[in-house]
């Protein structure tokens, strides 16, 4: 919990004590605080604090009671309020006191004091407005209420092992192997659920690859627990029947979290006891060469992880449950390796810096008015020239490439999928051929091509003509459309937009979906599809705010920007979509 300027660190102290020692009856007798070496204010404050036993604020250094966003920024020091949970829990050292990395003293609250802001050089000015940020673990506070000494004791957590318990067939607190497992797999199904509730995908990159990971981690250690078959989805399911009264959102994704989990555990599934077999293998012959230090090859971890989907995490829990290290810089440099070959063969070219042309264009204030939604012609002046090295010119003869600006223009620029227009620019006794049609800056486009007759010169007024391509290219953006809205049909609501190209000859659509599409799947995308372009039914765009046009139901690209006003693409009563491409 954040509080920026309300309060400081008085309200802070006497808010969190009486939270935990009022509304949740922990026994002052029980607690100590430590505070920043340097803060006699915090100090001060909780010596005022009457049912604080005396004796029991500790100052302690930089590493445990002063947070940092990092070598510079906001920071300032904590103050943390420690449960003695008593010698029994403790590591029996002479020493042992609020500060040591055992269970006895376990800290249930954390309040921090961002006071300052930190320079490079270590200079520490005061903030303007001072904030708390307050918070304490949920799990861990139910632990302590219940006289539990480990959060996977608490019933946030218990009713999911003795589901691992009840299919497994094994016994909880009977061997830290499997304990450990247990533990791993309610933790791991507790996240899936709420990362797919939250619309997280298991793919290859990304927060996807992170949920993915968690999956197959929790997956593998059910087989140590002899669960061979499918297992993970039932957990997770538990958990949305656990905690939708508290999160009411997971119960609208059970029917998702059931096809992600269901179709994880049967893809993984396959290759899982292959690449276990394979890893075990290894492991065998490295134990029988009986080396000092065995160590699992980098680019054998590679193989497991680029051939079979084993995430390097599992390895290491496979090694360490062995004794046998991982040889890490050689799995970084196999992925380097991959890497670097995806590089070499992929056929783009980098973004080229803006010329000195288009610098001075932007510094004039040019911008262009795009026409192109009522037409595909209009009339116009040529405002600037620029030559294949991007400098400013006041003519172009016949032969040569340029790029022409004009202050309107029917042609669109290449945006959100869709290419730009081709056509040709015409004036009195000349020609302009228009090959490709960019945004060269935000605002402003460019005309590239060109001359193929007589000599065009800055100032002349022109006609701006966009070929018949337009209309094949305009049904094949609306197509993707349909494309998209019979997908969230078919599919899931869950399908994303991730990329798209839209041409005259044919369209690509890209999408987030956690499996393979099934040909039925295909076939039905395709009639639904199919059916509406039978319909026939004539697109309809409005401009709105973007507030009103997402409160109405328009989907957005999923990291697009978008300004304060939107235009809406609609097909009646099936798609609706925030697009600034063209459509027919």
């Amino acid at each position: 919990v954040w509080c920026f300027g309300d309060y400081f660190k008085k309200e802070a102290i006497d808010y969190a004590w009486e939270f935990l020692t009022k509304e949740l009856g922990i026994n002052p007798e029980q607690l100590w605080v430590s505070v920043f070496r340097e803060d006699d204010e915090a100090y001060a404050l909780w010596e005022q604090i009457e049912d604080l036993p005396k004796g029991r604020i500790v100052r302690l250094g930089e590493a445990d009671n002063f947070w940092a966003m990092g070598d510079t920024g906001p920071c300032g020091p904590c103050s943390e309020i420690h449960i003695d949970q008593g010698p029994e829990q403790g590591c029996d050292r002479p020493d042992c006191a609020v500060g040591c990395d055992c269970d006895r003293f376990l800290e249930l609250w954390n309040l921090v004091f961002m006071q300052f802001y930190r320079e490079s050089d270590g200079t520490m000015t005061p903030l303007p407005k001072p904030s708390i940020d307050t918070g304490m673990g949920v799990e861990r506070v139910a632990a302590v209420l219940q006289g539990k000494y480990n959060n996977f004791d608490c019933d946030l957590f218990t009713p999911l092992i003795d589901t691992v318990v009840r299919l497994s067939g094994k016994a909880y607190n009977d061997n830290a192997a499997d304990d450990a497992a247990m533990r791993v797999i309610a933790d791991h199904a507790r996240a899936t659920a709420f990362l797919v509730a939250d619309g997280v995908l298991p793919s290859n990159e990304g927060r996807g690859y992170v949920l993915r990971r968690v999956m197959r981690r929790a997956i593998r250690y059910g087989r140590t627990l002899g669960l061979t078959g499918a297992f993970f989805g039932g957990i997770c399911r538990q958990v949305i029947d656990l905690m939708k009264d508290a999160y009411p959102h997971l119960a609208d994704s059970r029917e998702l979290l059931d096809k992600v989990t269901d179709n994880e555990e049967t893809r993984f599934g396959e290759t899982l006891d292959h690449g276990l077999a394979m890893l075990d293998e290894e492991i065998a012959r490295l134990l029988a060469e009986k080396q000092d230090k065995p160590l699992i090859n980098g680019d054998f971890i590679f193989k497991l992880y680029d051939t079979y989907g084993f995430p390097k995490d599992i390895v290491r829990d496979v090694a360490l449950e062995k004794g046998i290290s991982l040889d890490d810089a050689g799995f970084e440099a196999a992925m380097q390796r991959q890497r670097d070959q995806s590089r070499r063969s992929w056929k783009g070219k980098d973004v080229d810096h803006f010329s000195a042309g288009l610098i001075a264009l932007l510094e004039q204030g040019k911008t262009t008015e795009f026409l192109g939604y009522s037409t595909t012609s209009a009339e116009s002046l040529v405002e600037g020239i620029l030559d294949a090295q991007g400098n400013l010119v006041q003519e172009a003869g016949a032969g040569a490439e340029f790029q022409i600006y004009c202050p309107q223009t029917p042609f669109y620029a290449e945006s959100g999928g869709q290419i730009g227009d081709c056509g040709v620019i015409c004036w009195e006794g000349g020609e302009f051929t228009v090959q490709e049609t960019k945004a060269a800056a935000e605002g402003l486009v460019l005309h590239r091509g060109t001359v193929s007759q007589g000599t065009i010169t800055s100032g002349q007024q022109v006609s701006l003509q966009v070929d018949e391509q337009r209309t094949a290219t305009a049904l094949n953006h609306t197509a993707t459309h349909l494309l998209q809205a019979a997908m969230k049909e078919i599919l899931g609501d869950h399908v994303k937009q991730a990329g798209s190209l839209v041409r005259a000859d044919r369209l690509r659509f890209d999408f987030t979906h956690f499996s393979p599409v099934t040909p039925e799947e295909i076939r039905a995308i395709e009639q639904l599809v199919n059916r509406e372009i039978r319909r026939n039914t004539p697109v309809e765009t409005t401009v709105l705010s973007k507030e009103a046009a997402i409160a109405d139901g328009a989907t957005a690209l999923f990291g697009e920007k978008y300004g304060d006003e939107v235009r809406v693409v609609s097909i009646p009563d099936f798609s609706k979509e925030l697009c600034g491409g063209t459509h027919t």
